[in-house]
């Protein structure tokens, strides 16, 4: 084998070395982008229902607070 057919073969190589890490931080990046995007999804329904639940709560407190000022009102 001559220098030249050696470079080549040692340049492929790395080339392929290079190639399986450039694949491998793909899949990498690919199944962290999939559960960043299944826990944004976790986060948002749940702020969905912290809204729903915080609304609530001040419906009630805002019925609460107008029985009050009626009963203080009827006294």
């Amino acid at each position: 084998m001559t220098d030249p057919e050696r470079n080549q073969l040692l340049e492929l190589r790395d080339l392929e070395v290079k190639l399986d890490q450039l694949i491998a931080q793909y899949t990498a990046t690919k199944n962290e982008n999939y559960s960043l995007k299944t826990k944004q999804d976790e986060l948002v329904k749940e702020k969905a229902h912290l809204l729903e639940k915080t609304t609530l709560a001040r419906t009630r407190v805002e019925a609460m607070i107008a029985r009050l000022k009626a009963m203080e009102q009827g006294s």
